[in-house]
Formats: structure tokens, C-alpha cells, sequence
């Protein structure tokens, strides 16, 4: 119990405070979020970078990337209908080539 408040309260020595500057300092290879996976994978289709799509796939697991690509559909649609004062509907089908009727 008194470790948890040692480890709130900070270190009681000078090496360890020495030891978790020096921690801090280093930079980390930090993991990717599913939304950063989805943007990189779908500008990678976009532009055909093979090399980029393949690994943009191994950032997050096959269902959160399928799940960043559908919000970032969404988020577009939507920014486009605005953009274009038209539905959404209509959008997504014009951008498929579908009749919008």
C-alpha cells in the first residue's frame, strides 16, 4: 500500500528522480490510434501506395481499421453534402456513380 503513494508522491532519492528524468526524456515508439490507421490507409488507396496500404493495415486490428474507414466515410460524406448543399444520399451515390435518383 505505502509503494502506490511513494509512486504518487514521487521518488525519495536523487537516483531516482535521476532515473525517471532520464525515462522521461527518451522518446517512445508510441502505438497508432484507429483513426490515424484509417486516414493513412485510405489516402494510401487514394494515391495506390501499395507499400503504405500494407502497412497502415498493421497499425490496428482488421476490425478498428474497418471501423476508422467507415467513420472517415461518414465524416466525408457529410463535409461534401455540406460543402455541396446536397444530401449525403445523393453524395454517396454520385461519388459511387450510382443514379441519385
Amino acid at each position: 500500500m505505502f509503494a502506490r503513494f511513494r509512486v504518487l508522491w514521487g521518488p525519495r532519492t536523487a537516483e531516482e528522480s535521476e532515473g525517471r528524468r532520464s525515462a522521461k526524456q527518451r522518446p517512445e515508439k508510441r502505438a497508432h490510434n484507429l483513426f490515424e490507421a484509417a486516414a493513412a490507409y485510405v489516402s494510401a488507396c487514394a494515391e495506390d501506395d501499395q507499400e503504405l496500404i500494407d502497412e497502415a493495415a498493421t497499425w490496428v486490428s482488421p476490425e478498428a481499421l474497418s471501423f476508422g474507414v467507415n467513420e472517415l466515410a461518414c465524416r466525408a460524406v457529410i463535409a461534401l453534402a455540406r460543402e455541396r448543399d446536397e444530401s449525403p444520399r445523393t453524395v454517396a451515390r454520385t461519388l459511387l456513380g450510382l443514379p441519385t435518383g
